[in-house]
């Protein structure tokens, strides 16, 4: 009966795979652009290729890989319009979620979130942009977790699963922008303490969101500006 409840318990082949990939796009060691060779994923597990191909359509349908013809499976690119495009829908579905947990949000959330901030805030002045990406995923993650609708918060994960792929951190080029989001953080803490307006939540994370979206397309077109001259 153990025996049976271990099998039971045992990873799938394929979530093995799984696993074993995202762990490798997730700390960089598959950096956008890496292509995924099925055999030899296949080889290093001592498994088929089958449970590989299976955990490659996963993360394509999470958006973290790409498959093309001829070229096979690759690690999503790092486009700039792909970027914009993943800021601006998280920016609604985040703003969305966040204002749905509100009201599902007691003192522990709050003061856990709380918590996060300071220790973004104490990583300003030995700024490690990498670092303060992780603790801003985990305030927001505070924040959105409960939300009640299950496709609205699929939607965030999915995003989110799609910035770690395509920059590590945007607040490496625009490290002035870190400062500015901590303390909006701070500012939509205090929505949610107040009992403020469900949609005065949501456009406050909304604008969070889009702020960091254009502190960096304001960095490109300085440093386009920049390039030009010389």
């Amino acid at each position: 009966m153990a025996d049976a409840a271990l099998k039971t318990a045992a990873p799938s082949k394929s979530q093995l795979a799984y696993d074993f990939i995202r762990a490798r796009i997730d700390d960089g060691r598959y950096v956008s652009g890496f292509r995924l060779v099925l055999g030899q994923i296949a080889g290093e597990l001592d498994i088929s290729v089958v449970p590989v191909r299976e955990a490659i359509r996963r993360l394509e349908a999470e958006g973290l890989v790409t498959f093309e013809k001829n070229v096979g499976a690759q690690v999503a690119l790092l486009q700039d319009a792909e970027y914009t495009y993943t800021m601006e829908t998280l920016a609604l579905v985040e703003g969305a979620a966040t204002q749905l947990s509100a009201p599902l949000l007691n003192g522990d959330h709050l003061h856990r979130a709380r918590m996060v901030n300071r220790e973004m805030i104490a990583c300003l002045d030995d700024f490690i942009p990498h670092r303060f990406t992780q603790l801003n995923q985990e305030f927001h993650s505070v924040l959105f977790e409960e939300c009640p609708n299950p496709h609205i918060l699929d939607l965030v994960h999915r995003g989110w699963n799609r910035l770690t792929v395509l920059r590590d951190s945007t607040f490496s080029f625009v490290p002035g922008r870190a400062r500015e989001s901590v303390d909006e953080h701070e500012q939509i803490l205090r929505l949610i303490e107040s009992g403020a307006d469900a949609l005065e939540i949501e456009l406050a994370a909304r604008r969070h969101r889009l702020a960091t979206l254009d502190a960096l397309h304001s960095y490109q077109l300085e440093h386009e500006h920049t390039q030009q001259q010389h």
